[in-house]
């Protein structure tokens, strides 16, 4: 998280996103303009940063809710390096009533790991061999030395 006078970037470690949150005011972009993440916009309520969301992409909106969803996102340092985040979903389409959770965040000085869905992703490559080993009794002994 990081702050200007004017807007709040908000960077997350899953999927590059980086949300530049207007804390002026401003109004929310009308629906005619879905946006991926919503159409987001801060504002302090005391020392807790919050942010509004609307304006989802049909096929954006988060946990299944439909484009009318209301995401609410509170930022509050609880100590000197915990910021406790809450959110709550509001989709009447979507659930008979809102949602909150809430997750503490802790400071870490470790670096944010590029989110990829396969590079160095030995998952990938350990599913494929379990799959050829189950298929052919005899494919062990047909790898490489090193791949052993």
């Amino acid at each position: 998280i990081v702050q200007t006078p004017t807007h709040v970037a908000i960077m997350q470690e899953m999927i590059h996103a980086v949300r530049i949150v207007p804390l002026d005011r401003r109004p929310h972009l009308t629906g005619a303009i879905p946006q991926w993440h919503g159409s987001y916009r801060g504002y302090y309520d005391g020392d807790t940063l919050v942010v509004e969301s609307t304006n989802f992409d049909p096929d954006g909106a988060p946990r299944g809710a439909s484009a009318e969803m209301r995401l609410t996102e509170r930022f509050t340092r609880i100590a000197p390096d915990v910021v406790e985040y809450e959110v709550t979903f509001d989709d009447p389409a979507t659930w008979e009533r809102n949602w909150t959770a809430v997750i503490p965040m802790r400071k870490t000085d470790q670096p944010l790991f590029e989110y990829a869905c396969h590079e160095g992703n030995r998952g990938l490559e350990n599913i494929v061999h379990n799959y050829r080993y189950a298929e052919d009794p005899d494919y062990q002994s047909k790898l490489p030395k090193i791949a052993q």
